[in-house]
């Protein structure tokens, strides 16, 4: 069960071959947010990751649930979906030249059992002119995504590196971690899987 909506994360989990829902949290994301404000990038993603996967594990007590969330931060400032190209262009001019870290966390729960991942990257941009930005911004319309980028299109052009352990990360969700997971808990992509487990997962 993936408690989220956004079709990045449901192609990415779609590679595993496991059968599985995907499912929007009753979870109020940006009033959590806002009462976790004190935390640090890492622990908030992980909060706002479990707080997604606790909201589908409640509907859905006996299934599998995976609970992701992911903040990119520069200056210890956190830089949320833009949501308009003006926004977008403004985050990548402020990230052009630098390197922020992309935090991405994930929470696996099924019954008692709660298995979590920070993933961390640390990402340098080119340094880019206005106009590359723009072109950039309209040819890619990364509206939604954290720190304006689509690291699996175009936005990987924006980049002289990404350094950390998994690129799928980048894109929403730690496959390499996930995998390790669903394993742990019987659900093993590779067919080492018991009825339980596969009928956990779907």
């Amino acid at each position: 069960m993936l408690a989220s909506t956004s079709r990045y994360r449901r192609e990415l989990l779609a590679r595993l071959g496991l059968p599985f829902e995907a499912i929007a949290p009753t979870y109020d994301e940006d009033a959590h947010k806002a009462s976790l404000a004190h935390l640090g990038a890492e622990a908030l993603s992980l909060e706002l990751a479990r707080g997604k996967a606790r909201s589908v594990a409640r509907e859905r007590p006996d299934a599998i649930v995976i609970g992701s969330d992911q903040i990119a931060v520069i200056d210890d400032a956190r830089l949320d979906k833009p949501g308009t190209a003006e926004r977008a262009r403004e985050q990548l001019a402020r990230l052009a030249g630098r390197t922020h870290r992309l935090v991405t966390s994930v929470v696996v729960l099924h019954g008692e059992r709660e298995l979590v991942h920070v993933d961390v990257h640390a990402l340098t941009m080119r340094a880019l002119d206005a106009a590359q930005i723009e072109d950039y911004v309209a040819r890619d319309a990364p509206l939604d995504c954290a720190g304006s980028y689509r690291s699996e299109s175009l936005g990987v052009a924006l980049f002289e590196h990404i350094r950390g352990d998994d690129a799928t990360a980048v894109i929403g969700l730690p496959l390499t971690a996930i995998t390790r997971m669903l394993a742990a808990l019987g659900a093993d992509p590779l067919g080492a899987r018991t009825s339980g487990g596969a009928e956990g997962a779907s």
